[in-house]
Formats: structure tokens, C-alpha cells, sequence
């Protein structure tokens, strides 16, 4: 039962690090409904920055805080200078310019600051807890607690700053109607630019935390693909979904490894039953007239009745 409960707890935590990578298609689909293919490069860029700077000579907060400015002037400058050109064109075109905009930062980044495969050390060792070891005979990562503990922190402060700050209350309003929030004054491109700016930081901690977890390499990249079934669980506009999104794919992608090990033939029927399925949850929420929901959003099979 420990060891149960020892794999549910990895899994959870690491569900927490895939909804901080989604977290990031979250705040740019909510405030513009562009879905941000390039959110994995971006965490690679973050990563590659720190480290970079690192070995030019800068200390850990240093590059931090230069890499911080990176990313944010790399996110208001994309709104500037890509999808601003691109008011009210369909959302396919925008989706195939962030596309353009991953490979440009594939190539851009690897050329500013190298491509080998390096380490980043922050100073959290990846060590069972003695405490629960001792106490509970279960191996809880240090890292990996700490790095949930950094992941909720930086949710919880997005949640409050949405909620309770001017900024927050404009960039809810433009997510519910554009035109709206126009009318009455909101400056849609402004508000864009900060939500650009605010995910090129939601970028920056994920990549040190993925990046001080599994190395600073070009793999980084497809941490987004992982934030894909988040998006789906939890809905494309919900930062509470994300969360949750992120606890049930973490804690289902662990506990198979392991309760199932001796009976792989049934877990593979399970698994393709489930993708059947899975399969047609997700057309209904995610190609209905009204946009992608998620699976947990309020209302979605009504929304989608039909499809």
C-alpha cells in the first residue's frame, strides 16, 4: 500500500509540472483564442537562456532575472510583431504562425547559446525526503516537491492577480467578449501584450524546473505535447482545469507503470478501449461551434449537443 500511495504522490506532483507547461496555452487562449503551438519552444528558450547566461559568467540570479527579461520582451514582442499583423484573420492562420513561430525559435535559440545538452543546477537536490523515508518507507523526491510547491505558488498568484487587479479584471473582460471590452475602453492590444509577456515568464519557470529535472536539451520542446491531454481534461480557458488536468494526467500516466506491470496485455486492451473513447470525448469538446472546452468544463456536452 505505501508503494501505492509512494507512485500516486510522484504522479501528482508531476501532474503539477504538466499544468504549469499548460498554464501557458491557458492565459494565451483565454485573452486572445490563439492557440500557442509554440509554448514548448518557449519553455526550451527560458531553459537555454538561463544556462546560457550561466556560462557566460553570470550567477543563478543573474541569469534569472536576464532570462525573465528575455522572455518578456520575446512575448510582447511576438504580439507586436506576428499576431498583431493578424487581427481578424481566421484562427487557422494564426495557429499556423505560431507554428512559424516554434521553428524560428528552434533554430534561433540553439544558435544564440549552443545546442549540447547541459545540466542546470539550482540547488535542489533530487533526493528521497529522510523524514517520510524514515517515518512512512516511501521515496518522495525533494525536487519534486519543491518544484510543485513552486508551480502552485506561481498558479495561485496568476489566480489572484486575475482576480483581484485591474489588469486581471480588463483581461477577464476581453476574454468574455472582445468587441465588449473594446467599446467600454479596454485596450485590446495592450492587454495581449501583457498576456504574452506573462506566459514568456510562465515559460521561464517551467523551463528551469523541467530543464533542472531532465537536462537543458532540444527534448524540452515536447514537454507541450504533455500539456496537450491537460488542455483537454481541464478546458482551454480554465486555470482551475489546468490544475486538475494536470493532477489526473500525472497520477494516470504514473500509476500504470506500476499496478499494471505484470499484466500488460490487459492494460494495452484498457488502454485501447480508452483511446476509443478518449478519441470521441475529444471531437465533442473540442470541435464544437463554441471552441474547445475541455472534458471538465461546466456545460460542455450541452454546448456540444449533437455533434
Amino acid at each position: 500500500m505505501n508503494f501505492f500511495f509512494e507512485v500516486l504522490i510522484g504522479g501528482l506532483l508531476s501532474g503539477v509540472m504538466y499544468a504549469l507547461v499548460a498554464l501557458g496555452f491557458v492565459l494565451i487562449y483565454k485573452a486572445s483564442g490563439v492557440f500557442n503551438f509554440a509554448q514548448g519552444a518557449m519553455v526550451y528558450l527560458a531553459a537555454l537562456s538561463v544556462v546560457g547566461v550561466m556560462e557566460w559568467g553570470a550567477p543563478l540570479w543573474l541569469a534569472v532575472i536576464l532570462a525573465f527579461v528575455i522572455m518578456t520582451l520575446f512575448g510582447i514582442a511576438t504580439e507586436k510583431f506576428v499576431l498583431r499583423k493578424l487581427v481578424n484573420q481566421p484562427p487557422i492562420a494564426l495557429f499556423m504562425a505560431t507554428i512559424g513561430l516554434a521553428f524560428f525559435i528552434e533554430g534561433l535559440a540553439p544558435m544564440v547559446f549552443g545546442s549540447a545538452p547541459r545540466a542546470l543546477e539550482l540547488g535542489i537536490v533530487d533526493e528521497p525526503i529522510p523524514w517520510i523515508l524514515d517515518n512512512w518507507n516511501m521515496v518522495i523526491s525533494r525536487f519534486d516537491l519543491v518544484a510543485a510547491g513552486v508551480a502552485s505558488v506561481l498558479v495561485a498568484s496568476l489566480a489572484l492577480f486575475f482576480q483581484y487587479t485591474r489588469v486581471g479584471r480588463a483581461l477577464r473582460a476581453v476574454a468574455d467578449d472582445h468587441q465588449a471590452a473594446l467599446s467600454i475602453g479596454i485596450p485590446l492590444q495592450n492587454i495581449w501584450a501583457i498576456v504574452w509577456g506573462v506566459a514568456g515568464f510562465v515559460a521561464l519557470v517551467a523551463g528551469m524546473m523541467w530543464g533542472a529535472r531532465n537536462g537543458v536539451q532540444f527534448a524540452l520542446t515536447f514537454t507541450a505535447l504533455k500539456a496537450l491531454p491537460v488542455l483537454i481534461l481541464g478546458g482551454f480557458t480554465s486555470v482551475p482545469g489546468a490544475i486538475v488536468g494536470g493532477l489526473i494526467i500525472g497520477a494516470s500516466e504514473k500509476l500504470p507503470r506500476s499496478t499494471f506491470r505484470r499484466s500488460c496485455r490487459t492494460f494495452l486492451a484498457a488502454t485501447s478501449a480508452a483511446s476509443r473513447a478518449g478519441s470521441r470525448m475529444f471531437w465533442r469538446c473540442c470541435s464544437c461551434s463554441s471552441g474547445p472546452r475541455g472534458c471538465l468544463a461546466k456545460n460542455t456536452l450541452i454546448a456540444c449537443k449533437g455533434r
